[in-house]
């Protein structure tokens, strides 16, 4: 795979080719031949190379200087001298252009202007006045309102006796502290291990990054079109891959600290989600023993987090019941925090309890619909039992009631309907290895 860098001449051998070195580091890195470089080249100059990494080294295939030297050839041929036509220009002029004022002559006064005459203020503010009524008939004819009567500037309260910003409405938040924060990227991990690798890993360790072993295998087959295009001989993909599988476990380490550092930066404000997905997956990666300890203690900060979800789930399933609020600690308990999260069995009684009392037959018809709804979504569906339908049931709700007998038992006693049988255990899924050995 090739990629630019820099170099610096060191030495010139006897056969004549030239010793380089990456710029700024201590020891030679590779030769090339003096074919590659540029006409001129002298020891000490730094020039943009392109270099191939293969196994058995780097080799460069093009070098060009990074800017020409001061008294070169090369820079006196891109300098543009501008000589110009030689000949002496006078300055800008400027003419103004005639105005629609007539000119004055010399010592003319300015006329006067007339005073204006009393009361010439109220006439125009009738004008005014009668040009406004003028245009609300007219926007009343084309179907707008009238507009709004306001008072006069001598009447309106002073700026500092006007409504606050809060009476007035609020403006809109635009600040997205309501948004959930976004995680701030980190890549000291990356970073230092691609400090330590050699370079000819690192052009497959950042492939690595991007996009694992297949971005790896994408990256050797299009060097390899590129080289038929231009008829030079192609890249093996055997020890690239072979590298790529030996780099994947070290790079898959750095990517997961990187992400378990910012999850552990943000503290509370990180989401739910991301922590979850940063725990399950320290079992897909060969953790060392900073790794480790990193692993254990977002484990701890997820199961303290779902605890304090759960625990607040439950008190609030709690409160309405307290307060009488049925219809609320229904929705409440249709809405937990985990999927694997449960409703201990003394307030699933005290739910199904409480659910049951509060679907009377003298309920009105939308407000016990609203309650079978709520008991369809909630954990205790199948143990509620409604003490009646509402009197004079329509049969809109009446359908709707014989659809949900199967979820609520007691819903097919009240119809009059076979009473459905309780759902039998899961039965595990059957994939197609286990019926081809059967077979």
């Amino acid at each position: 795979m090739a990629r630019k860098i820099e170099i610096e001449l060191t030495s010139r051998r006897d056969d004549g080719s030239w010793t380089w070195r990456a710029a700024g580091a201590r020891e030679p890195r590779g030769s090339v031949d003096a074919a590659v470089l540029p006409a001129g080249a002298r020891v000490g100059d730094v020039l943009r190379a392109e270099a191939e990494f293969d196994i058995d080294g780097i080799v460069l295939t093009s070098a060009v200087p990074t800017r020409p030297a001061a008294g070169d050839a090369s820079s006196a041929a891109t300098r543009i001298e501008i000589l110009g036509s030689g000949r002496e220009a006078t300055g800008v002029s400027v003419s103004l252009a005639p105005g629609k004022r007539p000119r004055r002559e010399e010592g003319e006064r300015r006329p006067r202007r007339e005073p204006r005459a009393p009361g010439r203020g109220r006439e125009r503010e009738r004008e005014r006045a009668d040009a406004g009524a003028r245009e609300e008939g007219e926007g009343a004819g084309r179907g707008r309102g009238p507009r709004p009567e306001r008072a006069p500037r001598a009447e309106r309260a002073p700026r500092a006796e006007r409504a606050p910003r809060a009476e007035r409405g609020a403006r809109p938040d635009r600040s997205g502290a309501g948004r959930p924060r976004r995680l701030q990227t980190v890549t000291t991990n990356r970073n230092a291990m691609l400090a330590e690798l050699r370079p000819e890993e690192l052009p497959v360790a950042e492939q690595l990054i991007r996009g694992g072993v297949p971005a790896v295998r994408q990256a050797i087959d299009e060097q390899n079109t590129r080289a038929r295009s231009e008829g030079r001989a192609e890249v093996a993909p055997e020890p690239l891959m072979a590298m790529a599988e030996t780099l994947l476990p070290r790079v898959n380490l750095a990517i997961w600290k990187d992400r378990a550092a910012a999850v552990r930066s943000a503290g509370n404000d990180a989401p739910l989600r991301e922590l979850r997905a940063v725990v399950a997956s320290a079992s897909t990666v060969s953790l060392d023993d900073d790794g480790r300890a990193t692993a254990a203690e977002l484990r701890r900060v997820l199961d303290q987090r779902v605890k304090a979800m759960l625990d607040r789930w439950l008190a609030s399933i709690a409160d309405n019941l307290d307060a009488e609020r049925t219809l609320d600690a229904l929705r409440a308990s249709a809405r937990p925090p985990d999927r694997a999260a449960r409703v201990p069995a003394e307030l699933a009684v005290r739910l199904s309890n409480a659910a049951g009392v509060a679907m009377t037959p003298t309920v009105p018809e939308q407000e016990w619909s609203a309650l079978l709804d709520a008991v369809l979504d909630s954990p205790v569906r199948r143990t509620v039992k409604p003490q009646g339908l509402p009197e004079g049931a329509g049969e809109e709700l009446l359908t709707k009631a014989r659809r949900a007998a199967g979820l609520v038992p007691e819903l097919a006693r009240l119809l009059g309907l076979p009473i459905p049988p309780p759902p039998g255990p899961r039965r595990a899924p059957t994939g197609g290895a286990l019926t081809s050995r059967r077979a």
